[in-house]
């Protein structure tokens, strides 16, 4: 019998690598209108890494005079976002009422559960000048039982995100808990969020999670005797006592945390449920999602 199971494990890894890395994925540019992102999930192959379904990484961007970001007001679903910059800023307002410029290091948390429109566009100041916008756009999907919650947003600055130093490497601690220490972000399931900047040939030993997702956002790392390039996010296997070595000056992002099951996405709205997306898209072309205050004139139309 044992010899059966070792001559499958062979076969198995014949076919596949038996690696710490299931699979890279390499992001395909999207078009913005205002600028480029690079979208590395949701794929054909990669629908989610734990409650994560989206991932953007925005920039960097340089905008002339009079360009910048300028989103008009859009809705979402049974979802929350998370907005972080390394670079620039955004200025955010939804249906709520909420106005927060998003700085860079801080945490935008919008909760968008049984609705809420939200744009995201710059201070005049801001867009009058030459200016530069880099940072990830996230989506987490919420469990069932809190889809239809009533839609919230939370604002944590800088100042409040953990951050500690291990073996010599900065580590902020964006989401959930590891190494000790805990987040102060809002999560709704077992999430983990991390950035890492890691100098040449540095090692960090990575937290377990149920799933595991790790994104160059500078630079070019080694996990497992692989090699993960700048704008690359590497699936993670269940594999434990992972590290990531920094071939060169880093900056990486950690995301994951346990699966919710699946989930349907289209345009701007998740649910566990396809009837629940047609009602939202049907709800948005009939007009009835509240107005985002200050900014009630412009809206994105239902692609169709």
């Amino acid at each position: 019998m044992s010899n059966l199971v070792d001559n499958q494990l062979d076969i198995e890894c014949q076919e596949k690598p038996c690696s710490a890395i299931e699979r890279v994925i390499k992001p395909r540019d999207k078009d913005l209108g205002e600028f480029m992102v690079r979208r590395s999930i949701p794929t054909a192959e990669q629908k989610q890494v734990g409650p994560w379904v989206f991932f953007d990484h925005m920039g960097p961007a340089v905008f002339q005079p009079g360009q910048g970001v300028n989103v008009r007001p859009h809705p979402h679903i049974n979802l929350a976002t998370v907005t972080y910059l390394f670079t620039g800023e955004i200025l955010h307002r939804d249906s709520l009422g909420s106005e927060q410029t998003i700085q860079p290091g801080d945490i935008n948390l919008m909760v968008a559960g049984k609705g809420i429109v939200h744009s995201e566009r710059e201070r005049r100041d801001v867009t009058d000048s030459m200016h530069q916008l880099h940072g990830l756009q996230l989506w987490l999907t919420l469990p069932e039982k809190d889809e239809e919650i009533d839609p919230a947003f939370y604002h944590y600055p800088s100042a409040d995100i953990p951050e500690l130093e291990i073996d010599g490497v900065t580590v902020k601690v964006m989401m959930g808990s590891a190494y000790g220490k805990t987040s102060p972000v809002k999560t709704f399931a077992k999430t983990i969020y991390l950035e890492a900047n890691m100098d040449h040939e540095q090692s960090l030993k990575l937290p377990q999670a149920d799933e595991r997702g790790l994104y160059v956002v500078e630079g070019e790392v080694e996990i497992d005797g692989a090699t993960v390039e700048e704008h690359s996010m590497a699936i993670l296997s269940g594999k434990p006592e992972m590290t990531v070595k920094a071939i060169k000056s880093s900056r990486v992002v950690l995301i994951g945390g346990e699966h919710l099951g699946k989930r349907y996405i289209e345009w701007n709205f998740v649910s566990s449920r396809k009837e629940r997306i047609e009602q939202a898209k049907q709800d948005w072309k009939d007009g009835k999602y509240p107005k985002v205050p200050g900014d009630e004139l412009e809206f994105i139309p239902l692609p169709e």
